[in-house]
């Protein structure tokens, strides 16, 4: 099975994180593979990575980092695939990875979700991976109802509880 997305850590510290994105991913039968490389301690195999991925039939790349937050944007440097960042909340607060991947210069893109959003990058890689794909695009529109009727559960639960002045 040759994975379509690619999750990339900058350290296995990320891990708590990144793992909603292989939750998501596996929940949706989407093959993706895991690996961690630095921008900073192991530049020559994230080159060797990112200019490669294509070739292996990989057709997103998510990268999570914290503190600089160089991972995305280099990988996006050397790869033609479009690149998820996900800011990892590890200083800062986490604004510090966020503003790196979201300063990227000009013709080098990086679409970032939110701090620790892991999970919204799966999505948006499946959203990304159902263009022109019938069956991933029903992946998509399973799981956008999926969250409709959790709404709907919520608000039928509401309903049942009591207060004096509660009006519906």
């Amino acid at each position: 099975m040759q994975p379509l997305v690619s999750i990339i850590m900058g350290s296995t510290s990320d891990l708590p994180v990144m793992e909603a994105a292989f939750k998501f991913l596996d929940s949706q039968e989407i093959p993706f593979e895991v690996q961690a490389l630095s921008a900073h301690r192991t530049p020559d195999e994230v080159a060797e990575y990112a200019k490669n991925a294509h070739l292996r039939g990989v057709k997103v790349i998510i990268a999570g980092a914290g503190m600089a937050a160089h991972l995305p944007g280099v990988i996006a440097a050397m790869t033609p695939l479009p690149v998820i960042g996900v800011p990892i909340k590890s200083s800062l607060e986490g604004m510090d990875a966020a503003l790196a991947m979201l300063q990227m210069p000009p013709g080098i893109p990086v679409a970032t979700v939110a701090i620790n959003g892991a999970q919204n990058a799966a999505i948006l890689a499946l959203q990304m991976l159902s263009v022109n794909n019938p069956e991933m695009l029903d992946k998509v529109v399973a799981f956008k109802q999926s969250l409709k009727q959790k709404i709907v559960k919520a608000n039928n639960d509401l309903a049942q509880i009591s207060y004096s002045f509660k009006t519906n």
